[in-house]
């Protein structure tokens, strides 16, 4: 663990960084190896449509084990504080493996499947087949972040890495059996992504348990004492990610107002990807401040100041110049008007990487100041600012298509990161004003 000194280098932050930022990318392989795999089934469109809805619904459930990976990094520093954590995390696996066997085993998920999600009365049965082994992704993702905080904490970050590239190599080898004995469902996705998961929790919660046992048992200066210190923080980070599962379902609802219906959801979804894509290396700027913003602030400005506007450069690269043509053409294999309007989607999405390092460096301040209620009002800021621009923008310019959902998410993002900003400079105030006051009573 890095001790308090005076600077930072920016080898030292690069270190940190790069195997972060590696592993986030790294994700996108894994639904590669899926994707690819499902594909080859006897019926494809099918399969990858079972798959899809039912991985979409695993996005909205597993939020809540995703934050655990921030909430153990800023709070776990001593045996007591990781018991704490660890109290809070199985009363979280215990909710979310409810709400899933509430989902596959009672009415409620051939409705949810059926009606929110628009799937056809006879796949319905399949999709939740595929759920039912999903839902146990959620538990094994939550084991993984709450022994990934602490590995990220105690900057041994190359563990991330090494425990991603086990869970490809797993994964890829299992696809290749199902590849030889047949595709004959999309539970065989499931089936493949549950023990990719299973692995990299194994290698998190091998290391993580390590670093635990060489904690003390007390940090005399440490405050989480209990799962109520530790339910403070987190449940505002929870109620947030609740709020921003509502962004895409509303600029995919209002897509549907547009000119070319079916083009603009298309080509928002692909252009959306690509950025995904792009800036996935950079969403970890959070951990850099929780770990060493406290120690030299200049240094993690620098680090951002120096990296921070890579995404953006990327991203306009592929909006503006041919190296998107060639890209969306060559690499995706998209012809005609989608990829037209994919390129077109592409440039308001420079707004969006130029953006998300800036709000990331900010949530983590956020964080390490736990004035985690902030998010609750930045959310809201974001929904809210992307419901008003795709509201005027389908009524103004129905022509733009997928372009309206790039503007309006971009537009919502830096309405995102303003509010956080704002409230990281009030916050320095008050504290300034508060510290000026105290030195008067002295």
């Amino acid at each position: 663990m890095i001790q308090q000194s005076a600077t930072v280098s920016m080898r030292q932050l690069w270190r940190f960084f790069l195997p972060l930022g590696i592993s986030a990318s790294l994700v996108t392989i894994s639904h590669v190896i899926i994707n690819s795999t499902l594909s080859r089934g006897e019926n494809p469109e099918q399969i990858l449509a079972c798959y899809a809805v039912a991985m979409s619904l695993l996005l909205i459930t597993e939020r809540p084990a995703l934050l655990l990976r921030q909430t153990s990094s800023v709070l776990v520093r001593d045996k007591r504080s990781f018991r704490a954590m660890l109290q809070v995390s199985q009363l979280i696996f215990f909710a979310i493996m409810a709400l899933g066997f509430i989902i596959c085993y009672t009415p409620l998920g051939s409705w949810i499947f059926s009606g929110p999600f628009g799937m056809e009365p006879s796949i319905v049965p399949d999709v939740i087949d595929v759920y039912q082994i999903l839902m146990f992704v959620s538990l094994f993702s939550g084991i993984r972040c709450l022994y990934q905080g602490i590995i990220i904490y105690n900057l041994r970050t190359k563990w991330l890495t090494i425990g991603m590239v086990v869970r490809l190599i797993g994964m890829y080898l299992l696809s290749l059996y199902f590849i030889h004995t047949g595709v004959k469902s999309a539970t065989v996705g499931a089936m493949i992504f549950l023990a990719g998961m299973i692995i990299e929790a194994a290698m998190s919660y091998g290391e993580g348990r390590l670093l635990v046992r060489r904690m003390p048992e007390v940090e005399p200066e440490h405050t989480i004492v209990n799962r109520r210190h530790v339910f403070s923080f987190y449940r505002p980070l929870l109620l947030s990610t609740f709020i921003a599962v509502w962004i895409g379902p509303v600029i995919n609802a209002l897509l549907g107002k547009t000119a070319d219906i079916a083009l603009s959801i298309a080509s928002f979804a692909l252009a959306g990807s690509i950025v995904q894509l792009v800036v996935s290396f950079f969403t970890y700027f959070h951990q850099i401040v929780l770990n060493y913003y406290a120690i030299d602030r200049e240094a993690v400005r620098r680090f951002t100041l120096l990296f921070g506007f890579i995404p953006a450069l990327l991203v306009s690269l592929l909006a503006f110049t041919p190296i998107g043509d060639f890209f969306v053409g060559a690499i995706l294999g998209v012809e005609g008007r989608l990829a037209a309007d994919t390129l077109k989607a592409l440039q308001p999405f420079v707004l969006f990487a130029l953006v998300m390092p800036w709000l990331d460096v900010f949530n983590g301040v956020i964080m390490l100041r736990g004035h985690t209620r902030v998010m609750l009002g930045s959310q809201m800021s974001n929904l809210s600012f992307t419901l008003v621009a795709m509201l005027l923008l389908v009524i103004l310019t129905p022509g733009w298509n997928g372009t309206i959902g790039a503007w309006a998410q971009s537009i919502g993002l830096a309405a995102e990161c303003a509010f956080v900003a704002y409230a990281i400079r009030r916050g320095s105030r008050a504290n300034r004003i508060l510290a000026g006051k105290v030195t008067d009573m002295e």
